[in-house]
């Protein structure tokens, strides 16, 4: 897997996707990743990712694909987000709903040749239990190579794909064991 990953090659793709049926921009951000959809000063909707980390904007993309038309309209799709410093409790709620967009990002991720590993996104020093929360996401990409992605989610793997000429995702490329 290369180490040269661009984040202006990603928001090609995601554009030359999605821009003319969902009239929806990646845009790389200074700050804390934010879904803002289109509004009085702005005309389309915009999936802003931090800091011009390629993660990031897989992770927020993920978010979108797994995000419903009623809930694009909505900022940040409407979902809570607790920042770091999450009660165990909270921690537990934050890596049930992140299971999902998880896994998507995982196999977008592998489509593009690019390293993944999951983000429990809680550094305040609580105990959390990485390999569960893996062990998690990983059974939630076999669901999905089973049963099939979204047509947005396989539009945008096959994209991907085909821009970074990588082969179609099987089972054999998903360990989530050596995901250190």
């Amino acid at each position: 897997m290369s180490n040269a990953f661009n984040y202006q090659d990603l928001i090609q793709i995601f554009e030359s996707t999605f821009l003319s049926d969902f009239n929806t921009q990646l845009v790389c951000g200074t700050d804390e990743p934010i879904y803002l959809p289109a509004d009085n000063d702005v005309s389309y909707h915009r999936i802003i990712f931090a800091h011009g980390f390629y993660s990031s904007a897989l992770h927020e993309v993920a978010h979108w694909l797994v995000a419903g038309e009623k809930r694009r309209l909505l900022e940040d799709y409407g979902y809570w987000y607790e920042p770091d410093g999450r009660s165990a409790a909270q921690q537990t709620e934050f890596e049930k709903v992140e299971i999902v967009p998880q896994a998507i990002e995982w196999a977008v991720a592998l489509s593009c040749g690019f390293k993944f590993d999951v983000s429990a996104d809680n550094l305040s020093g609580i105990e959390i239990d990485r390999l569960a929360f893996k062990h998690k996401v990983y059974q939630q990409v076999l669901s999905y190579l089973d049963n099939g992605f979204s047509l947005r989610t396989t539009q945008l793997i096959n994209a991907c794909g085909a821009f970074y000429k990588t082969a179609p995702l099987t089972k054999s490329m998903f360990d989530y064991v050596g995901m250190e």
